[in-house]
């Protein structure tokens, strides 16, 4: 046999055994552990035995009662479900309770109390709606029990007139109680809302309402495990092209020559439009004088006196003509013609 394979089969069985012994001492740590736990003080909490969502009426089949360590038991908790269903009336879940998850004061409504906004609402809070669109609305995606940010639209005039905008965040970290007529927290499907309802404090409830006829309101989503607040700054139309004051006063006196250069057109024309109104009336004018001679009958027209005229009678007398003083004569010797002038005889 080789020395290598020797070597192996002894490396083998040291680890086997070192692996045993390890195990039989986390073993024994577990048994101690567990011997530990059996020694802590008990008591029993209430927890839910099936799924709870808003406004699902408590019951004896819908709860449970667990055991629970004495010293970690939840504040609000009730021990038996019977001091949970105890006094007149049912009582109604607040929001989404799990499985064996434990039923809190807080999560429920009290004896005859309805599932309504006013049970959900804290000490010294108050429910406002603002209305929103399907972009304004972070599209639907805005549930019950989150937070948001509320920002502030607005659009002013300036010292010159010129319209200013700008947006503000107007409140921070904002819980959701309601889109449109649903509180249930375990909604969890986007849908277009027209209305969210907020919880606030009195100030703050003041500040919407009247932010409502001031401007725009929009939401924007907070992050779950986000902090209360953070510092913000308004926003202008400047931010969004990163102009300086000077490039903004540039383009708002351009503005303005343009509005100047418009004005002075626009009384151009106005003129103009009052000449060309000034010559049809004159051509309306003359054209009924035009009418009204044309309805006028003509006097009757008288022939002149007739006026002598001289006559002159003229008498064209024919006088003979007399006749040449030679005359030319031809005469054939054979065949050639020759010719003689010779005078005339009277």
């Amino acid at each position: 046999m080789r020395a290598n394979t020797l070597i192996m089969i002894v490396l083998a069985c040291v680890f086997g055994v070192l692996a045993v012994v390890l195990a039989n001492i986390w073993l024994a740590n577990q048994r101690s552990a567990m011997a530990q736990t059996d020694n802590v003080k008990r008591d029993t909490v209430v927890v839910a035995a099936v799924a709870l969502k808003f406004g699902d009426t408590l019951t004896a089949d819908k709860l449970q009662e667990i055991a629970w360590p004495a010293g970690a038991v939840p504040a609000g908790a009730f021990k038996t479900v019977k001091d949970l269903l105890a006094g007149q009336g049912s009582k109604q879940a607040l929001q989404t309770i799990g499985v064996n998850e434990p039923v809190l004061a807080g999560k429920i409504t009290g004896p005859g109390q309805r599932a309504t906004l006013s049970a959900v609402l804290g000490e010294g809070m108050k429910a406002v709606s603002i209305r929103v669109n399907d972009v304004l609305g972070v599209a639907g995606f805005v549930f019950p029990g989150d937070r948001v940010d509320i920002l502030l639209t607005r659009t002013t005039q300036d010292s010159g007139n010129a319209p200013k905008s700008f947006v503000d965040v107007l409140l921070q970290s904002v819980k959701v109680l309601a889109v449109d007529q649903v509180a249930d927290e375990s909604k969890d499907s986007p849908t277009v809302v027209k209305a969210v309802t907020v919880e606030v404090n009195t100030k703050d409830a003041q500040k919407l309402t009247l932010a409502a006829g001031a401007g725009q309101l929009s939401l924007a989503l907070r992050q779950a495990a986000a902090g209360n607040g953070e510092s913000t700054e308004r926003v202008t139309l400047s931010d969004l092209t990163g102009d300086t004051p000077e490039d903004v006063a540039k383009r708002q006196a351009e503005l303005d020559r343009q509005k100047a250069a418009d004005a002075a057109a626009a009384d151009e024309r106005k003129r103009a439009n009052e000449k060309i109104d000034g010559l049809a009336q004159a051509v309306e004018r003359v054209g009924s004088q035009i009418d009204q001679l044309s309805k006028v009958k003509p006097a009757p027209a008288v022939a002149p006196a007739p006026q002598v005229q001289e006559v002159v009678k003229e008498v064209v007398k024919y006088v003979q003509p007399e006749p040449p003083a030679r005359a030319t004569i031809g005469v054939f010797r054979g065949v050639k013609l020759e010719t003689y002038d010779v005078p005339r005889q009277r």
